[in-house]
């Protein structure tokens, strides 16, 4: 699978192609990447590439011919083209997963206010966001992408350690563990040092919902919907739910409880 970015600043993404799994990625011949640098294909001698809106407002925006430029150079028109910006769909594992069969990703790394609405129209497939918030740099957006994507390619990793991952199938993952055993007083789950592989599989599921629940109840919602939770897993949610509620039933009255008159000491 091949990378290949458009930029104003190729030394940001570069420095990530060229380190840890990635690199490996690379070297094995299971990753490809190219650094466009938008500048290169500007039409004047200082290099500009960012001019003022029309109708005027705050900021500049990326002009259209360097980019339009840099897009044909790389044949872009016949690729599956992405731009970066706060305005696009939510990225998504399933997004990732399917973005991971294609055979070349075309990245634009957008800065200032943007890029003109014309060269969306004309060369871009994909207006995606990693989140609801806005960042100056469209290169590290492109690196939360190119990094997600990318370890879901055949070869990068074991697809073993894809399989109970955050996101991969409806829920999030399970606490992990190490040595040592005991670290500042607490203590390694004894199920995970009982060596009963069926007991260690029903609390990483029970730990999962748990987490989810905490933390993202709206995922369970959805794969609840997809099909997504056993029947063993819906038992636990179950559980899991009257256990919260009990406790803070507890809670709420111990916290309205009389305290005891002095009288009575």
């Amino acid at each position: 699978m091949k990378f290949t970015v458009l930029t104003l600043f190729p030394e940001i993404p570069k420095a990530y192609f060229e380190n840890s799994i990635m690199a490996k990625a690379v070297e094995k011949g299971i990753i490809a990447y190219d650094l466009v640098n938008i500048r290169d294909f500007a039409l004047d001698k200082h290099h500009k590439c960012d001019d003022a809106p029309y109708g005027g407002g705050a900021g500049q925006l990326m002009m259209t011919e360097p980019l339009s430029r840099a897009l044909d150079s790389v044949n872009a028109k016949r690729k599956r083209v992405i731009y970066l910006t706060p305005g696009g769909v939510p990225f998504t594992q399933k997004k990732a997963k399917e973005l991971s069969r294609e055979n070349e990703l075309v990245f634009i790394c957008g800065r200032y206010e943007g890029i003109d609405q014309r060269v969306i129209d004309y060369y871009v497939d994909d207006e995606i966001s990693i989140g609801d918030y806005v960042m100056s740099s469209g290169e590290l957006a492109a690196t939360v992408m190119v990094d997600t994507i990318y370890r879901l390619v055949d070869g990068v990793i074991s697809s073993e350690s894809l399989v109970e991952e955050s996101h991969s199938d409806g829920l999030l993952e399970y606490p992990q563990y190490t040595r040592p055993s005991v670290f500042k007083g607490m203590e390694v789950p004894e199920v995970l040092l009982s060596g009963n592989h069926e007991n260690v599989r029903k609390w990483r599921l029970k730990k999962r919902l748990e987490k989810t629940l905490r933390n993202r109840p709206d995922m369970i919602w959805t794969a609840r919907m997809n099909g997504q939770l056993s029947e063993e897993a819906e038992k636990m949610i179950e559980e899991i739910t009257e256990q919260v509620h009990s406790l803070k039933s507890s809670k709420k009255k111990k916290k309205h409880s009389k305290p005891a008159d002095s009288g009575d000491l």
